[in-house]
């Protein structure tokens, strides 16, 4: 039998959960009325979750 170099036989779980919020922006895309998503809205598809500058500064020491 021949492998492929770097396979390991199994799958990449970071790949499937990339191809998933890829088809997720694909699906948004598709219904949207606009021509292109927002950037507010391509967050919101991919549930991106902002923190705020005093919690970001507190993280960093600064």
């Amino acid at each position: 039998m021949i492998s492929r170099r770097g396979s390991s036989g199994g799958t990449d779980p970071v790949a499937l959960i990339e191809i998933d919020l890829y088809g997720d922006l694909m699906i948004a895309a598709s219904s949207a009325a606009e021509d292109r998503l927002s950037p507010d809205r391509i967050d919101e598809v991919l549930r991106v979750v902002r923190r705020s500058a005093e919690a970001a500064e507190g993280e960093t020491g600064g």
